[in-house]
């Protein structure tokens, strides 16, 4: 079991094209979090719309989501800025860094994320691997987005 990959979640895009679920990403639109999460899960972008959501399937908190009580909860931090955009055919969805609320977070086994949607059933929109362990001890744990966003999609 390992990471190896972001992706967005297939059934995000299949709920939204068959009307099964309204999700709303611009900015104003519905709330997101993201939540960090250790190696011993393997994630699977086609999963059932019932696996994809926060605390179901390989999602479910207790032994591999990884937080500090007081600098980056459980269930995750909000993100901020949030923004969709088309231009070119492409669709970008971006956000600004989410960064741990205070300076002395201790956060370890860290390989990756899971962005949902807060507002529509805590539906998985995608997850995004760090490239390999990431850590911190007793200070600022940064996700830092690609400049391309948090995932973008190229209509060609």
């Amino acid at each position: 079991m390992a990471w190896s990959a972001s992706k967005i979640f297939a059934t995000l895009i299949e709920d939204a094209l068959e009307n099964t679920a309204a999700y709303n990403l611009k900015t104003g639109g519905d709330s997101f979090k993201v939540s960090l999460w250790d190696n011993d899960i393997t994630p699977d972008n086609t999963v059932s719309t019932a696996n994809r959501a926060y605390a179901a399937g390989q999602w479910v908190s207790a032994g591999n989501e990884v937080y500090d009580a007081a600098e980056w909860p459980v269930t995750g931090q909000a993100l901020d800025s949030v923004d969709l955009t088309v231009a070119a055919a492409v669709i970008k969805w971006a956000a600004a860094n989410e960064v741990s609320t205070g300076t002395s977070a201790t956060l370890a086994n860290v390989y990756g994320c899971m962005v949902y949607d807060d507002t529509v059933g805590d539906s998985g929109v995608c997850y995004n691997y760090f490239g390999g362990v990431q850590s911190v001890t007793d200070g600022t744990f940064t996700v830092v987005w690609n400049s391309a966003g948090i995932f973008t999609l190229t209509l060609t």
